[in-house]
């Protein structure tokens, strides 16, 4: 790699941060790597939806409701 005045020859230290993440995934056991455990953070919960055939195509959504007329 050549260097210039605008692009000093690097000195390895931008280097530190990407060899500390390298150890802690050396870590971490391949088992775990190849098929982790889910973490409760992982498992979403469903959210409410609206029955099917409820929405009313012909208006805005911003009018829509679902009583029945």
């Amino acid at each position: 790699m050549t260097s210039t005045p605008e692009t000093p020859t690097p000195d390895g230290s931008d280097l530190d941060a990407l060899r500390e993440e390298i150890d802690e995934l050396k870590a971490i056991p391949a088992e775990e790597l190849i098929s982790p455990v889910p973490s409760i953070e992982d498992e979403l919960e469903p959210e409410p939806t609206d029955a099917i055939g409820s929405e009313k195509w012909d208006r805005p959504a911003d009018e829509e409701s679902l009583e029945q007329e």
